[in-house]
């Protein structure tokens, strides 16, 4: 059974083949996904990292957590479960419109 791990404090310079060569010493690694910024495609410092079992995965956390990668001390963890978002987007909430109260004063 695969092990997804979180791998956080990352240089923003770090590529996927690094990455799975650098956890590839802990045991087989099935895949390896560098989160980045949707507008500008630039990485945002952390990756989730998924080991081939949890053998794999627990040498992984105690042999990489805290490692010094680029003087940047990286954070390896398990991931947690991905919480499920409303449709809503991002912004302000809000739906606009009317105000209300703003009208004159006759008299």
């Amino acid at each position: 059974m695969t092990k997804k791990l979180y791998v956080g404090n990352l240089p923003y310079s770090i590529t996927e083949t690094a990455l799975r060569e650098l956890f590839g010493a802990a045991g087989e690694v099935t895949s390896v996904a560098i989160i980045t910024d949707r507008v500008t495609g630039r990485a945002k410092g952390f990756a989730f990292v998924e080991m081939a079992s949890d053998e794999a995965a627990q040498k992984a956390i105690s042999e990489i957590n805290g490692k010094t990668i680029d003087d940047r001390a990286i954070a390896v963890a398990e991931a947690r479960p991905q919480v499920p978002r409303n449709d809503y987007g991002g912004g302000f909430g809000g739906r606009g419109g009317h105000r209300g109260g703003g009208g004159r004063r006759r008299g």
